[in-house]
């Protein structure tokens, strides 16, 4: 069953978020993971507060998400995003095909 990662973030350095970004791609793809949302325009619709950037990454099974992000490659994006950005990550596992 399918598991997907979203993301919630504020750039505090852009140029560092560019760098994490450019480093975590490549560790997602590794681990069979792909984007679905990357950043685009986002409006509330209910509820508060306004919605900062939305990342949701698509991963095959929710033990590949866990993989990928206890992994030796992702951790090296994880030092820079400890400076680059903000954030909250969820983990959340997605329904079974009908």
């Amino acid at each position: 069953m399918a598991a997907y990662v979203i993301s919630e973030v504020d750039a505090r350095d852009p140029q560092g978020f560019e760098t994490y970004r450019t480093m975590a791609a490549p560790t997602i793809a590794r681990y069979g993971g792909r984007y679905l949302v990357r950043g685009g325009p986002a409006a509330l619709a209910e509820g508060g507060p306004e919605p900062k950037t939305i990342i949701v990454v698509e991963f095959p099974s929710m033990e590949r998400l866990r993989e990928w992000y206890a992994s030796p490659e992702y951790a090296e994006a994880l030092k820079v995003r400890r400076t680059a950005l903000d954030r909250r990550l969820i983990f959340v596992e997605g329904v079974a095909p009908v």
